[in-house]
């Protein structure tokens, strides 16, 4: 038993590490005006692993927590909370749904909750309130959040039909 939850620590830690780099290696387009975060196409692991909940999560938390340290990020330290909140519940959501497969994998949850969190935070930012500027910011995030689900998809699709799914496990 031990080694089985010594590998799922990895795992996570591998996720949280992948996340992490992918976000700052993209930095110019993890932060800012345009904001397609790549990395959130791991979002959609959890569909294989509970494991994968707590790796996209960390991984998050530093991506964001480097972004506020740095000044790359300019919500700084709010988006280490929020953000992060909203990946931890998109990652749960898709874990949660794992079994209803609409093209593939459950790529609704990243899209949804990142586009109400990120879109609350981005009007409030701009705007000094929410109002209904919050709907174009969300609309926004929701249309940049697609690209990296799909990829996510193709990732879950790809990992399951080569059966390398357990790796996320930490079988």
């Amino acid at each position: 038993m031990k080694n089985r939850t010594l590998r799922q620590i990895t795992a996570a830690g591998v996720i949280a590490a992948a996340y992490a780099a992918i976000s700052l290696v993209l930095a110019p387009i993890t932060f800012g005006a345009v904001q397609c975060r790549v990395s959130e196409a791991l979002t959609l692991l959890p569909v294989l692993s509970p494991t994968a909940i707590w790796g996209v999560t960390l991984g998050c938390a530093i991506t964001n927590g480097v972004g506020a340290a740095t000044g790359a990020n300019f919500l700084g330290m709010v988006d280490l909370f929020v953000g992060t909140a909203a990946t931890l519940l998109a990652a749960v959501a898709s874990r949660l749904l794992g079994k209803i497969r609409i093209g593939g994998a459950p790529w609704l949850p990243p899209i949804l909750f990142n586009a109400v969190a990120i879109g609350a935070e981005w009007c409030y930012a701009a705007t000094g309130s929410i109002n209904v500027a919050f709907w174009a910011f969300a609309g926004q995030i929701a249309l940049r959040q697609l690209p990296p689900c799909l990829l996510g998809v193709w990732l879950i699709h790809l990992l399951e039909r080569r059966g390398l799914q357990n790796i996320i496990e930490g079988k």
